[in-house]
């Protein structure tokens, strides 16, 4: 993804708020903002924000799994399902 197209003063977004939030929907991309020429926040679409976050989670997930595996906290499959059963249970 190019950024440099959306890279933009902070004043830009002052004078232009609703032209660049229609520019998030339409175009799911992010704007850098700026001040005094240094980046300094990004604005995004919601939609792009909650994906990032899920794609975050799962790769916490799939570190703590692979710690898991290399200090070789490893059980059988069977019975970790039988601990979920039984914590499920009516």
């Amino acid at each position: 993804m190019k950024l440099a197209g959306k890279v933009k003063p902070i004043s830009y977004l002052k004078a232009h708020a609703p032209e660049v939030i229609r520019g998030l929907d339409e175009h799911g991309e992010p704007v850098i903002l700026t001040v005094r020429g240094e980046a300094k926040a990004v604005l995004q679409d919601i939609a792009s924000f909650e994906q990032e976050q899920e794609t975050l989670a799962l790769l916490k997930i799939l570190a703590l799994g692979n710690q898991s595996v290399i200090t070789g906290r490893l059980g059988p499959a069977r019975a970790a399902f039988a601990r979920i059963r039984g914590r499920i249970k009516p």
